[in-house]
């Protein structure tokens, strides 16, 4: 399977799991951007970029690259995703249909590739256990927005108000 298809994948599974949580899903046209998917949570529109986590061997731990990767005819090019580019990066293990949900800033933070471990081999937990299927991140952003829809005479009277105080 190439890694366009396990991409597909996981892109697939993510809108799954959206629209059994209710939320709308919108598709952006083309991949030149660097979020995969946006989901509509009560309003608010929240940017994710989808991720296929691997299974590495020797380590047995599962594996994503936490950087862009963009391709022409001839080469592959890596870049570090930019705090602007989404909201939250969705890892998808695929046997165990899980996503780890990780908030931009924690998902640039790593080196990069970040190892999730799914083994009970640690007396302690990793770092990444705490983002194992926390969809409830992406519904607090949603809740923590300000959603200010106000009717042009309602804009009006507050900027009279501003301008004009008592």
């Amino acid at each position: 399977m190439d890694t366009k298809l396990r991409g597909d994948i996981a892109e697939q599974a993510a809108v799954l799991h959206a629209l059994k949580r209710g939320w709308g899903v919108l598709k952006p046209v083309g991949d030149r951007l660097p979020y995969d998917l946006v989901f509509d949570v009560e309003g608010t529109l929240v940017k994710i970029q989808v991720k296929y986590a691997w299974f590495d061997e020797p380590s047995g731990n599962y594996v994503v690259d936490n950087r862009r990767t963009k391709t022409n005819r001839r080469q592959m090019l890596r870049e570090a995703y930019k705090p602007a580019d989404f909201n939250f990066a969705l890892v998808y293990i695929e046997n165990l249909d899980l996503f780890y949900i990780f908030p931009i800033d924690i998902f640039i933070g790593y080196g990069s590739e970040i190892h999730l471990v799914e083994a009970e081999k640690r007396q302690c937990k990793p770092r990444s256990a705490e983002y194992r299927n926390a969809w409830e991140l992406i519904s607090a952003k949603s809740l923590s927005q300000e959603n200010c829809v106000c009717s042009v005479v309602e804009l009006e009277k507050a900027i009279w108000h501003e301008s004009n105080p008592d």
